[in-house]
């Protein structure tokens, strides 16, 4: 459109498709989150049942977690493609999550090599917090705003506890803040693609 020609209804038209762009940039579908979250309470419990009942499973069942992180990079790399805007927004939470992964892949490298009793639950969970809260504040979403601030609690609990307990909070942590955020955006973003159709 040439500049003269640009009416009062092609500037409305204008800002409603770049409203349009924001908002898609926005939507999330959630499914890294619920990997996230299945893998993190899958792992925790199995773990834990090894802890109480004295057996070991077949393998080291944290390796899982290699499984969710190439999906997560899966779904990264295919969001990206399908992407047509991406906020400011949508950068700071990109990075901060990468400076997470970062953090727990050097943390557990870590504590294999120079934790005395295992337990390392505290470290992680605090670890779990930071970004889910982040997250949460940047797109004001309040299920991730709990789920932070409860792996900040379940932390600071897990300092008095067992190993056992930890687990459980773990568990409990990778419900509250990956798993049923991610069920609460899978249902918005099912509700949106039914709206949008």
């Amino acid at each position: 459109m040439e500049a003269e020609n640009f009416s009062g209804q092609d500037s409305l038209k204008l800002i409603n498709e770049m409203i349009g762009k924001a908002k898609k940039s926005y939507i999330t579908k959630g499914t890294a989150s619920i990997v996230w979250g299945i893998i993190i309470f899958l792992c925790s419990l199995i773990n834990w049942s090894e802890q109480h009942f004295k057996y070991d499973f077949l393998f080291d069942v944290w390796l899982l977690t290699l499984v969710a992180l190439i999906l997560q990079v899966y779904f990264s790399i295919k969001e990206n493609r399908s992407r047509q805007f991406v906020s400011y927004e949508g950068v700071v939470i990109q990075h901060t999550w990468i400076a997470f992964s970062a953090s727990i892949f050097i943390l557990s490298f870590y504590l294999a090599r120079h934790s005395q009793n295992g337990q390392s639950g505290t470290l992680i969970m605090m670890l779990y917090g930071i970004p889910t809260y982040i997250t949460g504040g940047i797109t004001k979403f309040k299920p991730m705003i709990f789920g932070g601030v409860f792996c900040w609690v379940a932390s600071f609990i897990s300092i008095y506890t067992s190993i056992e307990i930890d687990l459980l909070l773990m568990a409990v942590c990778g419900l509250f803040a990956w798993l049923i955020p991610g069920v609460i955006l899978w249902n918005r973003y099912q509700k949106g693609k039914k709206e949008n159709v």
